[in-house]
């Protein structure tokens, strides 16, 4: 229910600038410049996902993890869906996420959040069986399994 009434209320705020703008600069004018402001977000929506799947090519054939390149995918992918809901807050944000500099500060954040909340466990597999915690290992084989916090 909170995303329906999320999408609820983006729509009557998109009417609500819609109509606030035709009343100021005419219905024509401001069809007008719809249509220019999605123009504009479709043509940068181009260029930046060219330029970002190079990106993400060159990491992966360099053998480095793309991931600068993997968020800026999203954010994009986030910033098309905006482009083609028609109105003026939404194509503001779909173009604040398509600008490299605001993109950039939006994915560090994005991805300094995603590391805080992710928690790296070291997992080990012997005998087929998946262990965690540090083996002690001589010549090759184990020969006891510690688990985190035994000394």
């Amino acid at each position: 229910m909170p995303v329906f009434a999320l999408l609820l209320i983006g729509v009557i705020a998109e009417l609500a600038v819609i109509i606030a703008v035709g009343q100021a600069i005419g219905a024509l004018w401001t069809i007008l410049l719809l249509i220019a402001v999605s123009m504009a977000g479709v043509a940068l929506l181009r260029r930046q996902g060219t330029r970002t799947l190079s990106a993400f090519t060159e990491g992966v054939r360099t053998g480095r993890a793309p991931v600068p390149e993997m968020a800026d995918g999203v954010l994009i992918a986030i910033a098309s869906a905006l482009i083609l809901f028609p109105g003026f807050i939404s194509d503001v944000a779909a173009l604040v996420l398509l600008f490299p500099p605001t993109r950039a500060a939006i994915r560090k954040r994005l991805l300094a959040r995603s590391a805080a909340r992710t928690r790296v466990v070291r997992h080990d597999v012997v005998d087929g069986e998946v262990v965690t915690g540090e083996p002690i290992i001589i010549d090759a084989r184990v020969i006891e399994q510690r688990r985190p916090g035994d000394n």
